[in-house]
């Protein structure tokens, strides 16, 4: 009898510690992130729906918001085939350099996206390795589509592939092993076997890779040269239209931004909370 008061003394403390600690994260989710991302849509409708539906009608809002998803478009399927190809040959295969490939695939982590975009303007540009080449056979790069996709591909490789890599590596190859046994071909295994065993972690990878690459700034303002019209993306032209006092402008383009990762979150929760079960039997540690 004696243990049970003391007990319960014991427990309100770790109550008053659980509900300090819930409150503390959703202070500072509201003060970091949602108190944010709602002044932007504030100051984006402050004067008003027509101003805000002009801004974004303006020719050079829309050719940023078509740019935007050009480059998402190619960039994110390169992406899908190498974080697939690169994930199987770092849990399916034992070789030389694998480790210093798994360096790479974490590179552009830890290196700024200002100084990865330097790096294409050093190789590409008019005064680059390969500039005088390329200038010389009517080819661009830099300031050009070209090099908006070839620094958003190298922003977002390590995404489809982290993502892969951890859970092929916790499910093993033995599934496959024994396809291959029954005279599986090596587009069979993939596509039956293996692709229904990853499938919603790639679509994980390409749901962030997507929303990496149609919010990419500093790697695509060194390269764009800022053509407004033409290698303007959707973050470029809310530097631009904000530099320009055209607040109203800015923030309506940057709401659309916000949409994307706010639709990107909601396609995202949906799959998980429609195939929740699936989901978890296929994460590594399910069964």
């Amino acid at each position: 009898m004696s243990r049970h008061p003391r007990s319960r003394s014991m427990g309100w403390p770790r109550r008053i510690a659980h509900v300090a600690l819930i409150l503390l994260a959703l202070v500072f989710l509201v003060a970091f992130l949602l108190l944010p991302l709602a002044t932007v849509f504030v100051e984006a409708f402050r004067q008003g729906v027509a101003p805000y539906l002009q801004a974004i009608w303006q020719p050079e809002a829309r050719s940023a918001i078509r740019l935007t998803l050009l480059v998402a478009a190619i960039a994110v399927p390169l992406n899908v085939v190498f974080g697939v190809a690169a994930a199987w040959a770092m849990t399916r295969f034992e070789f030389r350099g694998k480790t210093l490939l798994g360096a790479f695939i974490d590179l552009p982590f830890s290196v700024s996206p200002v100084i990865s975009g330097l790096v294409y303007v050093l190789l590409f540009g008019a005064q680059g390795w390969f500039g005088p080449w390329m200038e010389g056979h009517g080819l661009k790069v830099i300031y050009a589509v070209p090099g908006l996709v070839l620094v958003t591909v190298f922003i977002t490789l390590p995404f489809v592939a982290r993502e892969l890599i951890p859970l092929m590596q916790s499910q093993g190859s033995e599934e496959e092993e024994a396809a291959r046994v029954l005279g599986a071909s090596g587009w069979q295994l993939f596509f039956r076997v293996t692709m229904p065993n990853i499938r919603w972690a790639l679509l994980y990878g390409v749901l962030l890779c997507n929303a990496r690459a149609m919010g990419e700034f500093g790697a695509v303002s060194v390269v764009s040269g800022h053509i407004r019209g033409l290698t303007t993306t959707m973050p470029l032209e809310v530097e631009m239209r904000y530099n320009e006092y055209d607040y109203v402008g800015a923030f309506a383009v940057a709401s659309l931004l916000a949409l994307l990762a706010l639709l990107t979150l909601a396609v995202k929760t949906l799959l998980e909370w429609r195939y929740g079960d699936e989901i978890a039997a296929h994460a590594p540690g399910g069964h």
